[in-house]
């Protein structure tokens, strides 16, 4: 089984827009049984919230489903529990040092290091941008399965 966080700032946009289309795409290629998909928070904000409805609507606007998910915040047993903690932006790896620590066994990236890009996945609660982000989400996620098929 593997097993992917997904991580973001608040995980009501990116990260579950992550979740649920690695989700979809890993549904699609027949491996549902060998994946566990996760998604959460590096902040408190928004615990207990819903995806952003502009992450639903994208979703919904490309036909994949929104996995159902309330916000939580990641916690050091996280680092334990999954084989890829992948985050969304430069800054959410420097708060992911708080329940990580020392990243010794290579787990932690950025997504678009996955799609063969550096840079950060935008964040559309800032940039009302959900297209841009939805792009940069599927690339990183289609570069993942590749690497993990």
């Amino acid at each position: 089984m593997i097993k992917i966080l997904f991580i973001c700032h608040g995980n009501i946009c990116r990260s579950t827009m992550a979740e649920s289309v690695m989700t979809h795409l890993v549904k699609e290629a027949g491996l549902s049984d060998e994946f566990e998909i996760d998604s959460a928070a590096t902040s408190r904000e928004e615990i207990g919230n819903p995806p952003h409805y502009g992450t639903v609507k994208k979703l919904g606007e490309v036909g994949i489903p929104v996995v159902p998910h309330r916000s939580r915040q990641m916690t050091e047993t996280d680092y334990d529990k999954f084989d890829y903690l992948i985050a969304m932006d430069e800054n959410n790896l420097r708060n992911m040092k708080r329940f990580v620590g020392s990243d010794e066994e290579g787990k932690v990236s950025l997504l678009l290091e996955h799609a063969g890009r550096s840079g950060d996945i935008a964040d559309p609660w800032y940039t009302g941008n959900f297209d841009l982000t939805y792009n940069d989400v599927m690339d990183g996620c289609k570069g993942l399965l590749r690497e993990l098929r």
